[in-house]
């Protein structure tokens, strides 16, 4: 069992990223914290991507015309996906703290409980 984490520890990594990320989210209370937990949580997911389309033995996806037929080669689809998805989250992570901006203009506070408080009394 120890020596299967040792060879996979890239997984243990995406999974430790993913509840780091997800409790950042569940448990604080501040919104830039939130957004950081976001981030983190997206960077497993990444690693998850990029891990699983490794191919032990495999070369890159440009096929020289005297390849073996039966050779082993890496897929370059997940590696454009997580490309995809990082300029997603960039774009994503720039709206939010934006956002973030303007509540702290408007109503001074980045804690979601106080933020609640004082929408209620309006």
């Amino acid at each position: 069992m120890l020596e299967t984490l040792a060879n996979r520890y890239t997984y243990v990594l995406f999974a430790l990223l993913l509840v780091v990320g997800l409790y950042m989210v569940v448990a604080s209370s501040n919104l830039v914290k939130k957004i950081i937990g976001l981030n983190i949580f997206q960077t497993g997911l990444f690693l998850f991507f990029v891990t699983t389309a490794f191919v032990d033995g495999g070369s890159s996806p440009v096929i020289p015309k005297e390849a073996d037929a039966g050779a082993a080669f890496a897929s370059p689809l997940p590696q454009v996906l997580v490309l995809t998805a990082i300029v997603v989250g960039v774009a994503l992570t720039a709206v939010a703290l934006a956002l973030v901006i303007r509540i702290y203009d408007a109503y001074g506070t980045l804690d979601e409980k106080t933020l609640r408080e004082v929408r209620t009394d309006e």
